[in-house]
């Protein structure tokens, strides 16, 4: 039920109200900071059933109210509710809100399945509403950076892309994110893997093959911590993804190789850590890399230090703001999504299989 905070109805206006599904690590450390640091939104109500996450909303966002069901939120003249609930859950929440006439951004993965996913990119242009996904890690500053070498001819034709989200957490921590029940969409090929097949795509475009091997290697683990995917862009260019939980050492963030010179990058875009920290896009340096953290640019022995561009995660819900105004796209299209989870169903199936998928 709700709390204290007045629900009725408010007609939308210059400021866009949102309703936040779920208040977990997704919820309270990446959207709300977001969105209610994004002009012209505010974050109006979260969904959340949990008295002590209930609680913690109230202390970190005073004006939002909280409910306990998504229902609660169809008579609050939103303009988005943003799904940032388990993944088994996307669906059915975002298929709501879409049947209440309210525009949605779903975390990524869209959906479980590339088909169900479809479903719900048809239904949004079906009924005229916004419908995007939460692929923040196109807005870290290092791979802007790479976008940016990429685009511009710096590195020549890229033949080989290696990109990696690699941790070392050898012991299980609980939670859904490791179940092994397909229909959670948990593991990490679905979780880390949106990023990176997501990344793969936007830079090189379409894989018309993809070569996966999936283990399960932490005691106790019945889903995948230890992935490897690798993809045959329609370009000619090969990515390799790796994303692990038990890696005791890490591999360079990016490594790019072209005809022409390399860049290679260590480490992890920063934005995640100060949201953590409870810092927002509003503070000063926000998305600044130090300069001892540039990754490198150049070819044999002849390497320099190449500055990193800002992190810039407003950049999506601005974008998302300016969308809903009829002024911009969508800053990532539901189908691209779709298309990466058509590359993670083949992946699941390379591995199951033991063989290459061509798409």
């Amino acid at each position: 039920m709700a709390d204290s905070t007045s629900l009725s109805p408010v007609p939308a206006g210059p400021v866009l109200r949102v309703g936040l599904v779920g208040y977990g690590l997704a919820g309270s450390v990446f959207h709300a900071p977001l969105i209610s640091t994004t002009p012209g939104m505010e974050l109006t109500a979260v969904v959340t059933g949990n008295p002590e996450r209930q609680a913690q909303v109230r202390k970190d966002h005073p004006g939002a109210a909280t409910v306990a069901t998504v229902d609660e939120l169809w008579p609050l003249g939103l303009d988005l509710v943003v799904v940032a609930s388990p993944n088994r859950t996307h669906v059915p929440t975002a298929t709501a809100a879409l049947q209440a006439g309210v525009g949605v951004v779903v975390d990524k993965p869209l959906a479980v399945t590339a088909a169900e996913g479809e479903a719900l990119a048809a239904l949004a242009e079906q009924r005229g509403l916004l419908l995007s996904v939460f692929q923040n890690r196109r807005w870290d500053g290092d791979f802007r950076t790479v976008s940016e070498l990429v685009g511009s001819g710096r590195l020549g034709t890229v033949g080989r892309f290696e990109s990696r989200f690699e941790r070392w957490r050898p012991q299980l921590k609980g939670g859904w994110r490791e179940l092994g029940d397909p229909a959670e969409g948990g593991g990490l090929l679905y979780d880390l893997g949106s990023h990176l097949v997501d990344q793969a795509l936007t830079l090189f475009g379409p894989a018309v093959e993809v070569y996966a091997e999936l283990d399960s290697r932490r005691p106790g683990s019945d889903a995948d911590d230890d992935a490897f995917v690798a993809l045959l862009h329609s370009g000619g260019t090969r990515s390799h993804l790796w994303m692990s939980a038990v890696a005791a050492d890490l591999g360079p963030r990016f490594r790019v190789l072209g005809s022409e010179g390399a860049y290679v990058v260590d480490g992890l875009d920063g934005q995640e850590a100060a949201l953590r920290e409870g810092r927002t896009p509003a503070d000063a340096d926000w998305g600044v890399t130090p300069p001892e953290e540039y990754g490198r640019l150049g070819a044999g022995d002849t390497t320099e230090p190449y500055p990193t561009l800002p992190g810039t995660y407003q950049s999506y819900y601005a974008g998302i703001a300016a969308a809903l105004g009829g002024q911009a796209p969508v800053p990532v299209e539901p189908r691209d999504a779709v298309a990466a989870l058509t590359v993670l169903e083949a992946a699941r199936l390379s591995a199951t299989e033991r063989r290459t998928v061509t798409l």
